[in-house]
């Protein structure tokens, strides 16, 4: 068995081992921070499905990087259902004939139930003055987020920095590459995953800023007695979170209608307060409407209408030898001299 599969199977320990009293039970892969979120998404569906359908279901899940658990998908892990961070990562699913090639028309919002931005944690009282991303390029900011060439979460970090720039030099490249890689050299962690990220930046006290999802920093913001605040830049970058039916598993496995009903819940106005609750921006208008005092207003850029398709977006920026490799590369070879 592949070693990737391996490590998330560990991880899971009884998790996919058929339960005794359930007539179905379903496994979804998600996202490295997405615990919380589905922790009440199952716990709410669990309920709403027995109600429409008489049957018992019990809902497994699997966290790590989504790039990670595509991987381990196509190793042999038995997901149902994914809800990851990004929409390559469902391709690359597609790609393996795992995943309807089409999964993107399955639902609504091309499959993204819930959005967020990318966002700045800071420490209470802010003592760096950071007040918008033109801030961590300041010599002393020192950053933690994760890594963008293996991280969903790092890679819209990126592009944040990358669009803000473009957006208030009115277009200008030749500056957006120079802040992206100013904001890149005062990067002291490149974390693997965002989970990670938020241990580095809050358990071990290492660096200045956090940069993540905002559901994540309004998260640790909003607990009781937080030793933390979020900073909110005037434009950030759209994340979204696709989800698909694992149509070869679940088709095997007979769950194809619990599977669907999963997803549609989380469309639903109740599966839309939950999300609203863990801090990601729901679709729902009237939900959105509930919970606009939750989310300080931001300028969002789509990742399409700035840098177009995904495929061309890796290519620029993060496959090997890149624009991100350039840019790290570079500032090693600066921190050298």
């Amino acid at each position: 068995m592949k070693p990737v599969l391996l490590s998330l199977i560990a991880a899971l320990g009884f998790a996919v081992a058929p339960a005794l009293h359930a007539q179905q039970e379903i496994l979804n892969a998600s996202y490295d921070v997405s615990r919380e979120l589905f922790a009440d998404v199952n716990k709410a569906f669990v309920p709403y499905w027995k109600e429409k359908s008489g049957q018992d279901v019990q809902i497994k899940q699997s966290h790590a990087g989504s790039s990670k658990q595509a991987l381990a998908i196509r190793e042999g892990l038995p997901a149902d259902v994914v809800t990851f961070n990004q929409v390559t990562d469902i391709d690359a699913l597609a790609d393996s004939k795992l995943v309807a090639r089409d999964w993107a028309t399955k639902f609504p919002n091309g499959s993204s139930p819930y959005y967020s931005v990318h966002t700045i944690l800071v420490r209470k009282g802010n003592p760096k003055g950071i007040h918008d991303w033109s801030d961590l390029a300041k010599p002393g900011v020192a950053i933690v987020q994760v890594n963008p060439k293996t991280g969903g979460n790092g890679r819209y970090a990126a592009l944040a920095y990358y669009a803000y720039a473009l957006d208030k030099s009115g277009g200008d490249a030749a500056q957006a590459r120079a802040f992206l890689k100013s904001v890149l050299a005062n990067v002291v962690v490149f974390d693997t995953g965002g989970r990670g990220a938020t241990t580095t930046f809050a358990e071990r006290g290492i660096g200045d800023v956090l940069v993540t999802f905002e559901s994540e920093a309004l998260s640790l913001a909003h607990t009781p007695d937080s030793a933390y605040e979020v900073v909110t830049p005037t434009v950030s970058i759209v994340s979204e979170f696709p989800v698909a039916i694992v149509d070869r598993v679940a088709k095997r496995k007979g769950t194809a209608a619990v599977a669907k009903a999963y997803l549609d819940f989380l469309y639903t106005p109740q599966g839309q307060d939950i999300v609203a609750r863990n801090f990601y921006r729901p679709r729902d208008a009237d939900v959105a409407a509930r919970y606009v005092g939750q989310f300080t207003p931001v300028k969002t850029l789509e990742v399409g209408k700035v840098f177009g398709s995904w495929d061309k977006v890796t290519e620029r920026f993060f496959a090997n030898g890149a624009l991100i490799d350039t840019l790290l590369k570079e500032n090693a070879a600066e921190v050298v001299r």
